[in-house]
């Protein structure tokens, strides 16, 4: 005979307490459904690796771009430079920017990772009339010839990756900060 007060381990039987069997923490520590209740913090099976933040020259190279570029604390650091491409990884401070600049012959793309910010783009220095709010996982892209900043907005790093093409800093490029770029100086 059927007991509307006993307890079914199945949430789809109508007028069935979803959290059955007594006492539902035991429960759910053995039984692997919801998954939302005995869900690690990370996984322990693929912990993130430290990963070595160098250029890795025109060689095959594979990495997890965003745990890369989540682990960067420089303003720029080239993680990987090849005769027609160059992917950098770059951290914003909060209320910084990149600085207004314009690459002629370049295209960039722009990957935002962690953090918000603001995007400008303009056929001019003082006519930056493409506006656009940015967060995690906003993809910028920049025809070479258009002036363009991106600006910190939030209040921790911005963290972004950018691939130019072709190549627009040297073979090996760290600056540590916004102010070492500024200066020209070229690696460590």
């Amino acid at each position: 005979m059927y007991n509307a007060y006993q307890t079914y381990p199945s949430p789809y039987y109508i007028s069935t307490p979803i959290y059955g069997f007594g006492n539902m923490y035991n429960f759910y520590r053995t039984y692997p459904y919801p998954y939302w209740c005995n869900t690690p913090m990370f996984n322990l099976k693929f912990p993130k690796q430290f990963i070595k933040l160098k250029d890795y020259g025109s060689e095959p190279f594979v990495v997890n771009i965003e745990d890369a570029t989540k682990q960067n604390n420089t303003y720029r650091t080239a993680l990987w430079t090849g005769d027609n491409l160059q992917v950098t990884l770059m951290s914003i401070k909060a209320g910084e920017d990149i600085g207004l600049e314009v690459h002629p012959t370049v295209d960039q793309f722009i990957r935002i990772e962690e953090g918000q910010g603001l995007v400008k783009i303009g056929d001019k220095k003082d006519k930056l009339d493409y506006q656009k709010k940015v967060y995690d996982d906003y993809a910028i892209m920049i025809p070479a010839g258009k002036w363009h900043n991106v600006i910190n907005t939030g209040n921790k790093p911005l963290k972004l990756y950018t691939i130019y093409a072709p190549p627009e800093h040297p073979h090996g490029t760290i600056h540590v900060t916004k102010a070492e770029a500024d200066e020209g100086n070229y690696g460590h």
